[in-house]
């Protein structure tokens, strides 16, 4: 991987959706789940072939990784091209990592050729992410602040006029920890140290992903 995705922010499934679409008489049901492993991806898909074993297909695609690392999708028998890679092409024009998409098709009696079953596996997928809570993992920084009580409140409006919420611990002296994106880190820092004129002992820990809601 170049360096130039390195800093990339992704999505992830926070809450697995279903969505169903009909293309002449064909039933396409899709189900969207959070994985972390290709164990778990192919338990999930396991467990809707179970689920709709009488169906006529079951395909899916699934992605792993920050970058990601791990593709895979199946057609299940449908014409090559024509379902599992259009599932994987939603997920990644999305750009959702760590998900699987299963998409259950029960036939309709009416062929509906190539071009047709990539729109429908298509609308099928993009109808199971809308149907999902998804949000977004950024790359960033945890900071900890350690200041006086004095620069409590500065910093507090520092961070939320900038919309970065924060956990504070007050002892003998206030601990004040939150995330921050890398592209604010600087700008954030430098604004701490001089609302605080230098008496905040600022930790910027090594670069993460975060979660922002």
């Amino acid at each position: 991987m170049g360096s130039g995705n390195q800093f990339e922010s992704y999505k992830i499934v926070a809450r697995g959706g279903k969505g169903e679409i009909e293309e002449k008489k064909s039933r396409f049901i899709a189900h969207v789940a959070a994985v972390s492993t290709e164990e778990e991806a192919l338990a999930f898909i396991g467990e809707k072939r179970k689920q709709f074993w009488d169906a006529r297909h079951n395909c899916y695609a699934y992605v792993l990784g920050e970058q990601a690392e791990t593709m895979r999708f199946s057609d299940d028998g449908e014409p090559s091209g024509t379902a599992g890679r259009p599932i994987l092409d939603v997920l990644t024009s999305s750009g959702i990592r760590n998900a699987v998409i299963v998409v259950t098709r029960y036939f309709g009696g009416t062929l509906l050729g190539t071009g047709g079953l990539v729109r429908a596996y298509t609308r099928a997928a993009k109808a199971g992410i809308a149907a999902s809570v998804v949000c977004t993992m950024c790359r960033g920084y945890e900071v900890r602040v350690v200041t006086d009580y004095n620069g409590v409140g500065r910093i507090q409006y520092l961070l939320g006029s900038r919309g970065i919420p924060v956990e504070a611990d007050y002892g003998g002296q206030a601990a004040m920890r939150f995330r921050v994106s890398c592209e604010e880190k600087d700008a954030v820092v430098g604004e701490i140290t001089e609302a605080t004129a230098g008496r905040a002992d600022v930790e910027v820990s090594e670069p993460i992903y975060y979660r922002r809601e």
